[in-house]
Order: structure tokens, then sequence, then C-alpha cells
């Protein structure tokens, strides 16, 4: 039972409905509006990226100059989020950019700079806009200086005498490595000596930083709080987890379900429900649009849908050995993704020569998304680490079988049919090999050509489970309070 009002000030490099690149926007807006359901003060900190629609046409409620910064002004725009107060920091030197974070497939050359300025910009702001917070929630590598700065630049500031901070880890294989040289524009680094952030005697991580400075840790799932512990879990900073190991929460992402859900999408061609009559009309009409919409024959065939980043992340190396042989069977894939340009010139090659049966879509198309998951009977997700994951919970209210790599949060949330019959909600496989990814897709082929009844049990069995954020918000109040 929460017993007290906190004020939360949650700071991302992006916000679903502003700006997004991956799984950290949706987290972004969908804790927050939950946070500020239960009863408590919220505010999101992100910068103020030129790309953000509407951008200048927003109030700017501060105009000053960040301190023990060499002459750089900023401002702070409002915007907002779904009725969440957004603090948007706005400096053109860093963020009047075509793209937030890499263009034409290379990372900004100044990332460590832009980001450092950003997370001085969100504490040097608080007392100039009178904002208190009792809790500062950062998120990944780019804010992880926050937690930083807050305990060694403020550590005797009275201002911030009461707040805390929290770091989450969605991806710790992003660490944000800088040498010294790229953030001398902050003084605690200029005499190139930060052991709660160094990776070597030349270069920092600003992840790290966050780790060992923050009050509390929290990564996305308890399976993946778990394999942080270990260094092939952790990427290398097993010792820096474990040296917080008492401090360290999993908590399972929840799914924002006014975003997706089959019963109010409007971006998918026919609506459904969570009934047998109206899933399978709804499945049958959006696997009819998709398969007009990227070319494949309009016919009634097992779908198998995959929206992802272009990543060996995303297990595409798995996939891609065997993609061919499994495109024999009377079969239909969909990939939807952007990334790695020969991971994409690989599957164009294979959906031109297999085009009756494969599409693949290179771009980032909101709209697709949620029609692949409407239309699928199976989603992929075979991952070699996946911290959290959404896609696999949005497949599940979509009725559309997560075929997952049982790691991080697909372990947490997707129940395999051959280990659990009566309770499934998918298929998973172990092994890290691709031959091991194509025996689970011919476990899943084969149960929907030999009993469609089945499949069509489970999937709804699937639509029935809850990822509610405000489950996952009240487990983040409970770690506030500790």
């Amino acid at each position: 039972m929460v017993t007290k009002t906190l004020s939360i000030l949650f700071v991302a490099s992006e916000v679903e409905g502003l700006i997004k690149s991956g799984g950290l926007a949706d987290v972004a807006k969908a804790l927050p509006k939950s946070l500020k359901k239960l009863g408590h003060q919220v505010n999101i900190a992100m910068p103020a990226y030129k790309t953000i629609s509407g951008r200048d046409v927003t109030d700017i409620i501060l105009e000053t100059t960040l301190e023990h910064w060499p002459h750089t002004p900023y401002k702070v725009r409002a915007l907002e989020v779904d009725g969440i107060s957004v603090f948007g920091i706005e400096c053109a030197e860093y963020f009047d950019r075509a793209e937030m974070y890499v263009e034409n497939n290379q990372a900004y050359s100044d990332n460590g700079e832009r980001f450092a300025f950003f997370s001085a910009a969100c504490l040097d702001m608080l007392p100039k806009l009178n904002v208190q917070p009792d809790i500062i929630h950062a998120n990944d590598w780019h804010t992880g200086l926050v937690p930083y700065l807050l305990k060694k630049r403020y550590e005797n500031d009275a201002f911030f005498s009461h707040t805390r901070s929290v770091l989450s880890v969605h991806n710790a294989v992003f660490k944000g490595i800088f040498h010294y040289d790229e953030i001398a524009c902050l003084a605690e680094f200029k005499a190139h000596y930060v052991p709660e952030a160094a990776v070597s005697h030349s270069h920092i991580s600003m992840l790290k930083a966050g780790v060992l400075c923050a009050d509390k840790i929290n990564a996305v799932s308890p399976t993946y709080a778990k394999e942080l512990l270990t260094e092939l879990g952790s990427h290398g900073m097993a010792s820096d987890f474990q040296a917080r190991e008492s401090d360290l929460f999993g908590i399972l992402n929840g799914c924002d379900y006014s975003e997706w859900s089959p019963e109010i999408d409007s971006f998918i061609p026919k609506q459904f429900k969570a009934n047998r009559i109206s899933m399978v009309r709804g499945k049958k009409a959006c696997k009819s649009a998709l398969q007009e919409e990227v070319n494949l024959p309009q016919k009634e065939v097992a779908m198998y849908g995959m929206v992802c980043r272009l990543t060996n992340q995303k297990g595409i190396h798995y996939l891609l050995p065997i993609l061919e042989q499994f495109l024999n069977n009377d079969v239909q894939v969909v990939i939807v993704g952007t990334g790695d340009p020969v991971l994409a010139n690989q599957l164009a090659e294979i959906a031109a020569i297999n085009s009756d049966k494969f599409a693949f879509v290179e771009a980032y198309n909101n709209k697709l998304a949620h029609w692949v998951e409407a239309a699928s009977d199976f989603f992929l997700m075979p991952s070699e680490f996946e911290p959290c994951g959404l896609n696999q919970i949005y497949s599940m209210a979509y009725g559309s079988l997560p075929i997952v790599r049982e790691v991080g949060g697909l372990k947490d949330s997707v129940t395999d049919y051959d280990s659990d019959i009566d309770n499934a909600t998918g298929f998973s496989f172990k092994t890290p090999e691709p031959v091991e990814l194509l025996l689970v897709l011919m476990r899943s082929l084969l149960l929907y050509s030999q009993n469609l009844n089945e499949i069509k049990r489970v999937q709804l069995h699937a639509m029935k489970q809850s990822f509610s954020w405000d489950d996952a918000a009240n487990k983040y109040v409970e770690m506030y309070l500790s």
C-alpha cells in the first residue's frame, strides 16, 4: 500500500509520442503514465530534438546557461505527452540534428559530450524551475551521469538533500564508453581520474557511472537482473553489478494496452476481441490486408511475422542460415525493420528469390508494425539476448504466438507449448543455434498443420494474459520507497 505521494522525474533520451527509436521510448511514456495514475507527481526530462513535431511552437519556460559548462546556453520547453509534463532541453549545438544518435549508420562523434550535457542540464534546471523531485529515475547510458553528478556535484547542495536516484538498465551491451577528452566539458572529468566510471586509464563508461552511483538499480525483467550478475549476461560488467547486488531489482516491463490492443487499435484493418469468433474473423481480415500490402498471395496459410532492429541481438543471425529451408514449407514470413545494411541486403536477396512466401520491408513503420502483430499466427523473437522485450507482449495481445529464445524478459513472459500445454502462450528454445530455431519453427508449424483448433485455443489464452503497467508501477514505487 502506497503511503506517500512521491515527486518523480523520469529522465530518458526518447519518449514515445514525441520521438522513438526503440522500446525505451515506450517505457518512458507508459511507466510515467501509470505512476501518475497511482497519484504521484511525475515529470519527464528529455532532449528537445529538432525533429520533434511542433517543438518550436511550445512555450519556453527557462532560458539559462549550464553551470560548469563552457558558455553553453540552453532552453527548457514545455512539452507534453498523454497528460504528462515533459521538460524538453533544447540546445541547437547538440540536438538540432537529423537523427537522435546515428546518421547514415554512424554514431555521432560527439555523443559522449551531447549526453553528458543533457545529464548535467537535467540537474541544473531543477533549482531554476523550483522542481524538487524525491526520485530521479535515469535510463540507460545516455543518462548514466545523472546519478553520478547527483552524488558528486550536488552532494552538499541542500536543494537535493532529499533526492534519490534510480537507474534502469534496458540494455547493458550499450555502455556509453568514451575517452575522457570527449567529455572534458564536465569539470569532474578534466583530471582524467573518475574511478566510479573508469574502464581503462583513458576511457570511461557512462553506464558504469550510473550503476555505481545510483541509489537503486533496476533491470527490466527478473531474469535479466540475474543475467547482469554474470560476465556473459552483463557483457563484461558483472563485477560492477555484483558490487550493487543488494540494490539491484528486476521488474518486468508492462504493456500499454491503450496503444497495443486489437479491440481499439486504429491502425489495423479490422479490430477484434479475445473470443474465438471475433479473433478468427479479425485476424483473417488483417492477414488478407497485410498480404495485399506486401504483395504476398492472399491465402490462408501459417504466417510468421517479425518487427525489429536488424541486429544480431535480435537473432537475425540465427534466422538467416535456416530461412530458405523453412520457406520450403507452406508458410509466409513477413519481416519489417531497419538496421545493419549487411543483414538487410541478405534478407532482401532471400525475399527476391522467394517472393511468393517471404516479404521483407526495410523501414521503420508504426502502422505496418501493428498490422504484422494483428495478421501473424506466430511472431519471431529468437533473440541472442533480450533484457525485457515488448513485442512478445504485444504479440500475445493480438493472438500472435511468440517464438522466442529463453533469455531475459522473454523467459519471464512466454510459456512454451511443449513445457506446459495448458498454460502455453508461445514456443521457446534455449540453445543459441540456427538449427534449434528451425526445430522450434517446425514444432509450431506442425501443430498449426495438424491441429488448428489447438492453435486457436492457445492464441485465445495468450490474448487473455495481462502485463499491466499498473502492476509494474506498484513494484517501482516499492523500489522508490526503499
